[in-house]
């Protein structure tokens, strides 16, 4: 974790720990396999990902949300809450950026303090008040701080070169007709099956990683502000709001639910759900009425 004032969590370190153990496994397995099949070209093809993954997934992110840098002339309020965070938590100033966008949420992404970005969407800035708002704000740069982004960034790589990986194999078999040499293996499928298997893996890994670090936010922006119950407001706030948005608006953004600060999807049960990147609200809203009771300021 990187030296700041927000409260640390043994609980995350460990749990990002373990789960860049097991991912890094599950990379060698996948590597192996395409150099095993593919030689030369299945080394390049992991380098390549690997590379486009640290060094383009922040600006991919910002441009899927439609989201676009702000400077302080352009957004002072918000700068002046980062900047006086920042100063609280004493860590380095992210960027700044608004993503237009009625779906009301925040997300914090940059493979490293240094290269940061914290971006509101205009939804949530037309909804929110300031207190609510800056414990949101918080909340993302409590991830900056604790270097989950910088985790969920790598950890995503796997399973998304998985993923490709699957329908190339997939478009591979369609283009060979199914032809194969009896004297050899079939090349597609078995780098199609190691590659389901690894992006499975991968993703139940990733998801339990990113319902914890989610609590672990919560408890150290509460902490951070002294302010569990403006943390708590937002959230009840937040989430009652989903159910608003057009489900044109709620899909489009949920590709980028692990990111955000509460998860893009309409209330009632569904595979998101059933698969949520995010614990319940009535869990994070027990956590938070436990630290305000610890405080001495019950939530409202």
């Amino acid at each position: 974790m990187a030296r700041t004032r927000f409260a640390p969590d043994r609980g995350l370190s460990a749990r990002m720990g373990l789960t860049m153990f097991l991912l890094g496994l599950l990379f060698v397995v996948l590597g192996a396999v395409l150099v095993r099949f593919l030689g030369g070209v299945g080394l390049v093809l992991v380098v390549v990902f690997l590379l486009a993954q640290w060094f383009f997934s922040d600006r991919v992110a910002l441009y899927a949300m439609g989201g676009h840098e702000v400077t302080p002339q352009q957004a002072p309020e918000l700068h002046a809450m980062v900047d006086r965070l920042c100063a609280l938590a004493d860590m380095p100033k992210p960027k700044v950026a608004i993503a237009d966008t009625d779906v009301p949420n925040a997300f914090a992404t940059g493979r490293s303090p240094e290269r940061a970005v914290v971006c509101c969407t205009t939804g949530i800035l037309r909804r929110l008040e300031r207190d609510e708002l800056e414990a949101v704000l918080a909340h993302e740069l409590s991830h900056v701080a604790h270097r989950d982004v910088t985790v969920m960034t790598v950890a995503s790589f796997v399973g998304v070169l998985a993923g490709f990986l699957t329908r190339s194999a997939m478009w591979s078999s369609m283009g060979s007709g199914g032809r194969r040499n009896d004297n050899q293996p079939p090349v597609w499928l078995v780098i199609m099956l190691v590659s389901i298997v690894v992006y499975a893996l991968s993703f139940l890994l990733t998801r339990a990683l990113s319902r914890y670090r989610e609590l672990a936010a919560d408890r150290a922006a509460a902490i951070l502000t002294a302010q569990p119950s403006a943390l708590a407001s937002a959230l009840t706030k937040i989430s009652g709001q989903m159910a608003r948005i057009p489900q044109r608006d709620l899909r489009q953004a949920e590709p980028f639910n692990a990111f955000f600060f509460t998860p893009a999807v309409a209330p009632g049960f569904s595979i998101s759900t059933l698969f949520s990147t995010h614990p319940s609200t009535e869990q994070r809203l027990a956590q938070l009425a436990r630290i305000s009771a610890d405080l001495g300021r019950p939530l409202s």
